[in-house]
């Protein structure tokens, strides 16, 4: 089954600061989301966040580190991302 990942208007804006090699991860990561879905168990620091549809990885470890936040929605089959940029920031 393949999966739907659109980009929240607020996370283009935050793509649009970061480095090519974290734009490149980010890539990686909707690709892998749109062929196997939204539970990613294989990327660093992986989580699915308590009571929600949300969840977020590791981009990048260290500092500063970035993070991905997207949450699914199972009915229509769509991922969105909700969040790219450092840890200091991530709206869990």
């Amino acid at each position: 089954m393949a999966w739907t990942v659109k980009i929240h208007r607020k996370a283009e804006k935050q793509v649009a600061s970061l480095s090519r090699k974290i734009i490149e991860k980010l890539q990686f990561l909707i690709a892998d989301i749109e062929a196997n879905g939204p539970v990613r168990g294989t990327w660093p620091n992986y989580g699915k966040l308590e009571g929600s549809n949300r969840h977020h990885c590791h981009l990048k470890k260290g500092n500063p580190t970035y993070v991905a936040v997207w949450r699914e929605d199972k009915e229509i089959i769509t991922v969105e991302i909700v969040y790219v940029g450092t840890h200091e920031n991530v709206p869990y």
